[in-house]
């Protein structure tokens, strides 16, 4: 009879243990704990204000904990998506993080402490930044068919600049020469901040930029914008042409951002994440607010993050081959 009562005992004990494990599931965020979102950017760059502006809206007057955000950029970001690789299922450490770590290190980097489509179960992408083609405002090109013109007249002569060997920005300018066929300089810098001065110095000819990082300099006149890398107009920058109105539709390139969580979150907390993020997306002040960035902002379901990275990763993996581009 003892052991009969033990094993009831133990039973009731696992059961309620179970029940308490599917609540907190079913009502994540955890009302003890704090998310912690891992930024793979560094503080003061675009991805950090919209991953704060995205946590900040997430915790807003929502039951549950709240929502800090850490930033590991180590390596391009590769430090920090290894550790919510690593970390515990659970919920309370989550990845936030872009095309540039986990759709185009893969091709670049070796040894990664991650597989982008291995390592974590995907929640929902966030935003969308479109590149731009940006050019010093004394360069005698004043639309993008001027500026093919004036790089194929001028092979090896026409820089472009980047905030590092192996960025979005690097092989947004890639893409370009592609699909034109002509050579320019690429010049790597340590922070697209200091490129975009130097282009409007006159230190380099021309930039790949995000819309959100060059949008403001555009409107003050300091640089001449020539055509968006997007299927259609920023409303950040309505008046600059896309790419294909002035007929390149293959120059399509951008930097998205999403959210994932470690391979084996159960699925009750990636779906409670998925809705509570596109909730936090649908607020008309965030999206304002990263419709002024010049973000796009996307939301959508697992499996549309699932096939944006699975696209972005094939379409890098070429860009990156055919350029002989290796980082170690």
């Amino acid at each position: 009879m003892r052991r009969i009562c033990t094993r009831l005992a133990g039973a009731a004990a696992l059961a309620f243990a179970l029940a308490a494990t599917a609540l907190a599931q079913d009502t994540w965020p955890p009302a003890d704990q704090m998310v912690q979102l891992v930024v793979t950017a560094p503080v003061g760059s675009i991805d950090d204000a919209i991953a704060r502006l995205v946590a900040e809206r997430l915790g807003g007057g929502r039951p549950g904990g709240g929502f800090t955000v850490s930033n590991q950029y180590g390596t391009n970001g590769n430090a920090g998506a290894g550790m919510v690789a690593s970390a515990p299922a659970d919920g309370t450490r989550l990845l936030l993080s872009g095309s540039n770590t986990l759709a185009v290190n893969p091709s670049i980097f070796r040894g990664l402490p991650f597989d982008p489509q291995e390592s974590f179960q995907a929640i929902g992408l966030i935003a969308d930044m479109p590149h731009i083609l940006v050019v010093n405002s004394d360069l005698p090109v004043h639309s993008l068919a001027e500026f093919d013109d004036y790089v194929k007249a001028h092979p090896g002569e026409v820089n472009f600049g980047s905030n590092g060997h192996g960025s979005s920005t690097h092989l947004a300018g890639q893409l370009y020469m592609n699909d034109i066929e002509a050579n320019m300089v690429h010049v790597p810098y340590s922070s697209p901040e200091l490129a975009t001065n130097n282009l409007i110095s006159g230190e380099i000819q021309s930039m790949f930029q995000l819309v959100p990082g060059i949008h403001g300099q555009i409107k003050a006149g300091k640089v001449r914008a020539l055509g968006i890398m997007s299927r259609a107009r920023s409303s950040a920058l309505p008046d600059v042409p896309t790419m294909a109105e002035q007929g390149h539709p293959r120059l399509l390139s951008s930097h998205w951002l999403a959210l994932l969580a470690p391979k084996g979150t159960p699925p009750q907390i990636i779906g409670r994440a998925n809705e509570a993020l596109n909730d936090a997306l649908s607020d008309p002040v965030l999206k304002q607010k990263l419709a002024d960035m010049g973000a796009i902002v996307l939301g959508g379901s697992p499996q549309e993050l699932d096939d944006m990275l699975a696209a972005s990763l094939k379409k890098w993996r070429g860009v990156v081959s055919g350029a002989d581009i290796r980082l170690q």
